[in-house]
Formats: structure tokens, sequence, C-alpha cells
């Protein structure tokens, strides 16, 4: 079946029914073979990175403003027939593109094997049977099961069960949204809570988080020190020139001959290049990127920590990046003559710990910080949390006798 690209948006709007026929799947999923076929036309689910060529990348560290300095540097150490000179300036140039070149190949390294380690799979219904995949073979029309814990594969529309979803990677938002049949979930959400089945409708790429990642790919800025460099060079450059037309005037005036003139001008020119500077920078980056990884973070560029330094200010997403995006709980405030342990106590037996809610467990664990042992308490019935009556209760059962418990 010749499928249309939609956007994820797109399946919002239209019913369950209707998206299961634009799809060309049914609740028994799609057949293995129509799944190569999707997986040929539409490609791996995961997010396309550039191929690089490691020898063209290695060469490129040769182009550019601070290198074209030191060529320039070389080509005159060379034409006066300086040729340690030169080959001094070719060394300081090679070490800084192998120095760049190693750090950014291993840190690549890195990154490839935590994304083997990282791998997703998932519950796939394909020819009636669930089998188990690689998250990167699922295809469009998939009917993909997902449970407590699961991250979600794909862009997918549930067809039945309920979900409690953490989209925080994706919108920022630290509470769990609730997903009912016919509600989209997105690819890298997280489930807290219930299964269900769901039918993909879009991956890699088509994906709304393969959209935010394409909306990330700028090109890369000219970075601070480099314009730093680049100043320094050229108030050196002036005061050579300045030096050169003073001492070229004054040689004429002693009817010096043109090669000695040029001679000085070009010795002058080459003061003006700061040969070892882009070396020193660079292995000063290599030592702080070495600095960074022992406490574990991964530069994948040596210009990314300099860029870092230079910041003045910084605007970022704060849950999940300079949160932990988990709910604590800090301190109990009691009323009517109770104890703060009192509130703790009745909020715990209110709570249970294998729904994996996320306001339970932050009481849960909270109690036990505070040395409440609950396993003194049995619960005989729970009821969660429901919009309706606004609370979470449970009948507990304690020495003998049993009582509500309110939160």
């Amino acid at each position: 079946m010749d499928l249309k690209v939609r956007s994820t948006s797109e399946y919002k709007n239209i019913s369950l029914e209707e998206t299961l026929k634009t799809l060309g799947t049914s609740m028994d999923g799609i057949p293995e073979s129509e799944a190569g076929n999707r997986l040929r036309t539409f490609g791996y689910n995961e997010i396309q990175e550039q191929k690089k060529n490691s020898l063209f990348e290695f060469l490129l560290r040769y182009w550019g403003p601070m290198p074209w300095l030191l060529e320039l540097a070389m080509g005159l150490s060379l034409i006066l027939g300086h040729y340690l000179e030169g080959i001094i300036i070719f060394a300081l140039l090679t070490l800084n593109a192998v120095i760049g070149h190693k750090h950014s190949s291993s840190s690549q390294k890195a990154v490839e094997l935590l994304k083997k380690k990282l791998a997703v799979r998932a519950k796939v219904l394909r020819d009636g049977k669930w089998t188990m995949k690689e998250a990167r073979e699922i295809v469009p029309g998939d009917i993909i099961a997902v449970k407590l814990g699961d991250i979600v594969p794909a862009d997918a529309m549930i067809v039945n069960g309920e979900l409690s979803v953490d989209q925080s990677a994706l919108t920022g938002e630290s509470l769990p949204a609730s997903a009912h049949q016919s509600d989209i979930v997105y690819s890298g959400s997280v489930l807290r809570q219930g299964e269900a089945r769901c039918a993909v409708v879009n991956t890699g790429g088509n994906t709304f988080f393969g959209k935010t990642a394409e909306l990330v790919r700028t090109a890369q800025p000219k970075s601070h020190q480099e314009e730093v460099m680049m100043a320094i060079v050229k108030y050196m450059m002036y005061l050579g020139l300045a030096a050169s037309v003073v001492v070229s005037l004054y040689a004429l005036m002693m009817h010096t001959g043109i090669l000695t003139i040029l001679s000085f001008v070009v010795i002058f020119l080459m003061g003006a290049v700061p040969v070892a500077l882009p070396a020193v920078l660079t292995i000063v980056q290599a030592v702080g990127a070495m600095e960074l990884a022992k406490k574990g973070a991964l530069v994948t560029r040596l210009d990314s920590i300099e860029d870092a330094a230079s910041i003045d200010v910084l605007c970022l997403d704060k849950t999940g990046t300079i949160t932990q995006n988990r709910l604590s709980v800090t301190d109990s405030i009691p009323f009517s003559g109770h104890k703060k342990e009192d509130v703790v106590r009745i909020a715990s037996m209110a709570s249970k710990e294998e729904g994996m809610d996320i306001i339970d467990l932050a009481v849960i664990e909270y109690a036990k910080k505070t040395g409440i042992d609950l396993n003194a308490y049995r619960q005989v019935s729970y009821t969660p949390f429901n919009p309706s009556i606004k609370r979470t209760e449970a009948v507990v059962e304690a020495d003998g006798r049993q009582f509500r418990a309110v939160k």
C-alpha cells in the first residue's frame, strides 16, 4: 500500500477508525512482508545523522582562519629558506589537528557505544502474533504494546487502554499527562502508569521529536575564541605593516637593495602570526575536556568548552535539565494540634508504591526518611486520585481495627 507521510498533528484531528484506514492496518497489525516494504520506504525508526568521512574531517582541520595564518607563516619561512622554522610550524599545525581530531573521534565512539547500550526494544503485533523488535525496525501502521516504565518508541495513537505519560523531555512539563483512546503519545515519552495498544503513525525524522531535533541543527557560528585570536592577529598585523613601512622608507633612504627590504618585511609579517597559540589553546581545551570527563560530562566538540565559558546569560529548559524531574517532600505543616509525623503517616497510608504515582512515591520516600514504619499498616483497599472526587483514599488496617486515610 502506498502511504503518504502526514504530520503527527494531522492524526490528532481524525478518528481512530480513519487513522487505521489511512495507515492500512488493523487490530491484528500488518504482515511481516508489508513491514519490510514500509521499512524500505520510510527508513529505520531513528534520527538520521550525517555520516562524516574521518579523513575528510581531519583534513578540514587544516582549513580555517587560524590554520591559514600558520600556513602563511610556514610558506614565508620556506620562501626565505628557513626550512627548520617551516617544519616546526607544520608540526605545530599537525599537532593541533591531531589532538582535535583524536578527541572528537573518541567522543563520537563513546556516544555510539552509549546509544547501543540504550537501544530500545518494543513489543510489536505482526501477522497476528506478538514479537519483540528493536525500536528502529518499527514502521508506520505497526500495532505496539506499551506499559508502565516503557519509552514510547514512535509517535502513536492509542487503540485501547489508558496511560499516564511523562512528556517532560518534549514539553518541559514535570507532571504526567493522561492519555486515552484516540489520543497521540509521542516518541521519547516515558510511561508512568497504565498499559495500552497503539497504532504507530510516524517514525524517525517524521516524529514530533524528530522534527524538533531537525530544528536545532544550525550552522556553526564563529567561536568567541576564534574572534579574539583574529583580533590579536589583526592588531599584530597592523603593527607589523607599520613597522615594515617605516623600515622600508628608512632602507630606501639608505639606498638598501629591494631584496633586503623584502626580507625585513617578511620577517615583520611572520612576527605578527602567533604560531604556537592555536596548538596551546587546543591542548588546554583537551585537558579541560579530560577533567570534565572525570566528572561525567562528555565533550564532543572542544570549542564547546570555550563557548560555555563565555556565556553571560543561559536560557534553557528547567525540567530534567537543571532539575532531576523528581518531586520530593521537604516538610509537613500540621493543624489542630496534630504532629508532623501524623500528617506524614496518614499521607503515606493513602499512597501506593506499586502504582508508581510520582506524588505517592515522594510521600512514601519522605515517610521512610522520617523513620515511619509502613509495614505496621496494611491497605485493605485503595482508591487512586480521581478528578471528580479530588482526593486519594485508602482503607487501612492496624492493630485489628480499620480506618480510612484520605490525601
